[in-house]
């Protein structure tokens, strides 16, 4: 009799990581069974290294996050893991990260199993970075590009480093997505790999003719040796290079996904589904019809894009930037209060809230469109308080002390 083949699932969320072991089961109503999974809180955010960044910069660790993905592997079966064929990674769109070819991690002897830790690398500009102004983004060149460009967006940071920090980017040779670097380091491959999801996320990339808007990039003097390879969604990136905590060397990894399309893929039964996908933010999703294709030009002002999603086919995004991120800035005011009041916690003990909250609901937690009954309490409950309207001025999600400092 087969052994049942035993994936690892991967995702690099803003807020956590998650792994899970999945296992093939025919007989079951979604053809296959978690085995075990595992969530760690990531604590990633710290302050930007470059004097020159904008106070709206939001930048993490990407040690804490390896730490984190480590701790996730450690807490799986071992036994499961020797079964691993396959390695499939997703992760927070949008950002960058840079590294030295060849320097990008090392691997070491961490307890006991072999483990990769970063070491050439940049830290990770998020999809939440805000350092790009309006006026800066308008002094871009237009991409050829049906999507616009934000900030926070990899290729918008990488100009506005250009312009501020040029001798920053002179120090790699290498970038692309948290999860792009992990797959890379996981094959050792000489050339980061990006999947069209992700690409699309960065701007200035072509979905139609699948290819970076090089030529307009490289006018304005972009690094476009920075650009990553594209590769399709569904392809094989490489194999493991390392014998990795229990999984075998010369295991199967895909190329990294977006944490969308990832998300929808695992709960969208039927294409005529919606889906509402809550993690760090908030995205309602349906999906195109075979053969759409969105306009050549973006709409900035659009209240709906287009992701691509598998096999060339694209999914229809209302994307909202409040969501987990939310139940985050609700913990750390919690720990700033406490301390306000000179009852300090320990801040794993605050994390805990988090954790369990992540079990709850997950922090990927996919829902079918349903009845909506949270927002009817919530409509309840402000009538219940007697208040029809208010106001708040001046109000900043980072300061919420007691003091109201």
């Amino acid at each position: 009799m087969a052994t049942p083949s035993v994936t690892l699932g991967i995702d690099l969320g803003t807020t956590s990581v998650k792994a899970a072991l999945v296992e093939a089961a025919p007989g079951h109503p979604l053809g296959f069974a978690v085995l075990a999974s595992c969530v760690r809180a990531a604590r990633a955010e710290v302050a930007a290294r470059s004097a020159a960044t904008a106070p709206q910069a939001r930048e993490q660790d990407v040690n804490r996050i390896i730490q984190a993905l480590n701790e996730c592997l450690a807490a799986l079966p071992q036994q499961a893991l020797r079964k691993v064929c396959g390695i499939g990674v997703s992760g927070q769109m949008h950002g960058v990260m840079f590294w030295k070819t060849g320097q990008g991690c090392e691997w070491i002897e961490g307890g006991a199993a072999r483990v990769f830790q970063p070491r050439a690398v940049s830290q990770l500009v998020t999809w939440q970075d805000g350092r790009c102004s309006s006026e800066f983004l308008a002094s871009l060149p237009q991409p050829e590009s049906h999507l616009s460009v934000a900030t926070g967006f990899g290729c918008a940071t990488i100009f506005w480093l250009l312009k501020n920090s040029p001798e920053f980017l002179k120090s790699y040779d290498a970038a692309g997505t948290i999860h792009d670097y992990v797959v890379a380091m996981l094959c050792g491959l000489p050339r980061p790999q990006m999947s069209d999801q992700n690409a699309a996320s960065w701007g200035y990339f072509n979905t139609r003719s699948q290819t970076w808007n090089v030529e307009i990039l490289r006018a304005s003097g972009f690094p476009v040796h920075l650009l990553p390879d594209i590769a399709q969604p569904t392809s094989v990136a490489g194999r493991t290079s390392q014998m990795w905590f229990e999984i075998p060397k010369g295991t199967q990894v895909g190329v990294a996904l977006g944490d969308l399309q990832a998300s929808v893929y695992s709960c969208m039964a039927r294409r005529t589904d919606a889906v509402l996908n809550m993690s760090t933010s908030a995205q309602l999703v349906a999906a195109m019809p075979s053969g759409f294709q969105p306009a050549p030009t973006p709409d900035p002002a659009a209240p709906v894009a287009y992701f691509p999603y598998f096999d060339r086919t694209y999914l229809a995004v209302a994307a909202s930037l409040n969501g987990g991120n939310v139940l985050a800035t609700f913990v750390h005011m919690l720990a700033q209060w406490m301390a306000d009041l000179g009852k300090v916690r320990p801040p794993q003990r605050f994390y805990k809230l988090n954790v369990l909250m992540m079990r709850l609901h997950g922090d990927s937690t996919l829902l079918v469109l349903g009845t909506g009954h949270t927002l009817e309490i919530l409509v309840e409950f402000l009538k219940q308080c007697g208040c029809s309207s208010a106001t708040c001025r001046n109000v900043d999600y980072l300061v919420w002390g007691v003091g109201g400092t």
